[in-house]
């Protein structure tokens, strides 16, 4: 048996914002000299795009920081979340944050394995000439069988 440390993570999420934790910490733990593997699900799958195009949206986030305070029914007209997206990803930039394209290359300079979720694939008709090459495919049973193996699991 491996004395290698093995991280699993499962992302869920396809935002500008949420692609971001299981990116920073895949690199992290790769980084370590963890064994890493992120299984890709439903939204998720956006991250695998070779074109990310990856939006953060104000509404229903009380959290977000924004420069002056913003009314709900302001948040949900059009336009707003392309320019909170645009305004988060200047920020980002400025405060010297590796946009997502830069995490998921140093993802896979790491040899962090990431597999897209097959059924939700064909659940979205998704083509799979859209995913990144390095994008391997598989189901459950392929999660569980890292996943079983691993030190640490998370659900992003």
């Amino acid at each position: 048996m491996s004395d290698e440390k093995k991280l699993a993570i499962i992302a869920t999420k396809g935002s500008l914002d949420w692609a971001y934790p299981p990116l920073i910490l895949a690199s992290t733990a790769s980084a370590l000299g963890y064994e890493t593997e992120i299984f890709f699900t439903f939204y998720g799958l956006a991250m695998l795009k070779k074109k990310l195009n990856l939006q953060v949206s104000p509404l229903g986030n009380p959290a977000m920081p924004m420069p002056m305070p913003v009314p709900v029914i302001m948040q949900a007209m059009p336009g707003m979340q392309a320019m909170m997206s645009s305004m988060m990803k200047k920020t980002m930039k400025k405060k010297g944050v590796a946009s997502v394209e830069e995490l998921r290359d140093l993802c896979l300079e790491a040899e962090v394995r990431m597999v897209a979720c097959q059924m939700t694939v064909d659940l979205f008709d998704f083509d799979t000439k859209d995913f990144i090459d390095e994008v391997e495919y598989g189901g459950a049973a392929t999660f569980f069988e890292f996943a079983g193996k691993s030190d640490i699991c998370l659900y992003i």
